[in-house]
């Protein structure tokens, strides 16, 4: 029987070494029998992202309940007191369009939950009674042992226990642009995609106790009130005061002067309902559904209505870097070549590449070789690809009677396999070391015509080049009043530099500067204003910096594209997806693009503001 509590999360795994991990679980590497899954499984419930459903029914009455709706019920029901239907029907009328209107946008805006769950795999290899299966990853519970291999979405938060290596892809999770090496002892996040490699594990966490599943629940737990909602409140509020305060001394002083107290209480009725705002929420609702039909045309979908109040008075946008600010494509730097042209460097690094594999380097290599053509004269007679121990790739390379062998890989190992009396190693390392402080990744080349003694070509530096209108589109923001800072997943090093391009500047700060750190601290909130983004961000992190600057009083707006970002376009007053988002980003913004690119978004605003100035007109 399985000891409690095993309800472990992503930490609590990832310290845990492979055998303490299998003890705790009580389980072992021939995996679960049949029986103590299906035990496990009552226990902890399926592997799935659950949430609290509210019947549509229940949603709609919602509508009818609160300051704004009881103030217009109060004067239908006085109006049928005094039979004055007409004014009682055009009442409930206004009352039930505001209540369509809003309902219909909010089943529009789609559920950020459900679209998270299709991310999961929906089929996992597990070994049970000894055996390999496949079953639904549904069924999937803490202790089983999986098998990963090329393509499989990961089914759930695994510890590695078997193999050489996995190469996994976790940028939508964790903003990360360039897919990561695993080995044995290391943790997979569930919802991140192998791409090379094959590994046994055991599973460590389910459902929503997963990375994942955090996600999931800072989603569900994120909620704000709009200042849309809080100036329609406040108003209400002036009105029904002001309202009592009138019938009030409209009583006493009438029944000071002897009048008839029934025809008072009549003209009381009449005052309250005249007082009442009762075509005010439809009006607006009205007029934001006219704009958001503008904002349609400018190629950016509007999935709150309120969201279009917030976007007119935003004044810090905090954006994500991989796929938001910069395209998401691995680009070639400028090589550095150690003997001969740029291009015999490249036609080397291709030639130890795999095109067909699909892995973002080889296509960056690729992209920068002028001549495809001339690898056509050359046959890769066998192929070794990257893995996390040797750390580089080496093919066996012939053209006619002519054979050599070519390796591409992490700069500090190609130059150890390297030899020569006029090498000098150092000068190179020297490069990489300042090709890093700008953030740029590189690989080293070199070519052996025996396999034994290498002779070094060159480096290649790579990094995710910045949108084109990106700069544009900060300093546009800029003029508009609106502060925009970057958070991304990637190391210091490679958001400085980005930013400093970008002409955000150079400040930025980890991510560990908030952790343990109270949200309400003023030295928090003093860095997280003045900072010009900040980097190594996880999940819970974005929505810590979306949080504390609201705290502040700022109306802060969140763009993003992954599953990463779900939470704090959910929780901030303006989120909003890019073109290309996952679907569970795209369900919990409030602002979905449907054009590359980030200048609509300054559009966007100038088109808010507008509608904003006409809907203050009328209130």
């Amino acid at each position: 029987m399985v000891e409690e509590p095993l309800g472990l999360d992503s930490e609590e795994i990832q310290r845990l070494g492979g055998d303490e991990l299998l003890v705790r679980l009580d389980s072992k590497p021939e995996g679960l029998t049949t029986e103590e899954a299906a035990e496990r499984l009552r226990q902890f419930g399926p592997n799935a992202l659950t949430e609290e459903v509210s019947h549509p029914i229940l949603k709609f009455l919602g509508y009818f309940w609160g300051p704004i709706p009881w103030m217009i019920e109060i004067a239908a029901a006085l109006s049928a007191v005094v039979q004055h239907w007409q004014d009682f029907t055009i009442i409930v009328v206004l009352l039930a369009f505001n209540a369509v209107v809003g309902f219909f946008q909010e089943h529009q805006a789609g559920n950020a939950i459900a679209q998270l769950q299709k991310g999961l795999a929906p089929k996992a290899r597990v070994r049970r009674d000894g055996a390999w299966a496949e079953v639904d990853a549904a069924a999937l519970v803490p202790g089983d042992i999986v098998r990963l291999r090329l393509g499989d979405v990961i089914p759930a938060d695994t510890k590695l226990l078997e193999g050489d290596y996995l190469s996994v892809d976790q940028a939508a999770l964790t903003g990360e642009s360039l897919p990561v090496s695993r080995a044995v002892g290391d943790l997979v996040y569930s919802g991140s995609v192998a791409k090379q490699g094959e590994m046994v594990g055991v599973v460590g966490a389910t459902g929503m106790n997963t990375y994942f599943g955090r996600t999931a629940r800072l989603v569900s737990e994120a909620k704000t009130v709009s200042y849309f909602q809080r100036a329609v409140l406040t108003i209400g509020d002036y009105l029904i005061y002001m309202t009592l305060g009138l019938v009030a001394v409209l009583l006493l002083v009438g029944l000071d002067r002897g009048e008839d107290l029934l025809e008072l209480l009549q003209f009381a009725l009449v005052l309250a309902v005249a007082a009442i705002p009762a075509a005010m929420p439809a009006v607006l609702s009205v007029t934001m559904a006219v704009g958001a039909m503008a904002l349609s045309r400018k190629k950016a979908i509007v999935a709150r209505l309120e969201a279009i109040e917030e976007m007119a008075g935003m004044d810090i946008l905090c954006s994500d870097k991989t796929g938001t600010l910069t395209k998401n494509q691995l680009t070639l730097g400028e090589p550095v070549p150690a003997e001969g042209d740029v291009q015999d460097l490249l036609l080397m690094a291709c030639l130890a590449s795999e095109a067909e594999n699909g892995d973002p380097i080889d296509l960056a290599v690729f992209a920068g070789l002028k001549d495809p053509t001339r690898v056509d004269a050359f046959t890769q007679a066998s192929f070794t690809p990257f893995d996390p121990v040797s750390k580089r790739t080496e093919a066996e390379i012939r053209r006619g009677g002519e054979s050599f062998r070519v390796t591409k890989g992490a700069p500090q190992v190609i130059l150890g396999l390297c030899v020569g009396d006029d090498f000098v190693p150092d000068r190179f390392s020297a490069q990489v070391d300042e090709l890093a402080g700008r953030g740029l990744r590189t690989l080293g080349v070199a070519r052996s015509e025996d396999g034994s003694r290498w002779r070094f070509l060159g480096l290649l530096s790579l990094y995710d080049p910045p949108r084109d209108d990106a700069k544009d589109t900060i300093s546009n923001a800029r003029d508009h009043g609106i502060s925009v800072k970057m958070v991304t997943g990637d190391n210091l090093s490679i958001a400085r530099e980005i930013s400093t391009e970008l002409g955000l500047g150079r400040n930025l700060e980890p991510a560990s500067r908030l952790v343990g750190v109270p949200e309400a601290s003023s030295d928090v909130g003093a860095v997280l204003e003045s900072t010009d983004g900040f980097a190594e961000v996880f999940p819970e992190h974005k929505y810590s910096i979306v949080k504390a600057l609201q705290d502040r009083g700022h109306i802060v707006g969140m763009t993003g594209d992954g599953v990463n970002d779900a939470p704090a376009l959910k929780q901030a007053d303006v989120g909003v997806a890019v073109s290309g988002a996952t679907d569970a980003a795209r369900a919990a913004a409030d602002l979905v693009l449907t054009e590359p690119g980030l200048s609509v978004i300054v559009g966007a605003v100038e088109e808010a503001r507008r509608i904003f100035a006409r809907m203050n007109s009328y209130a």
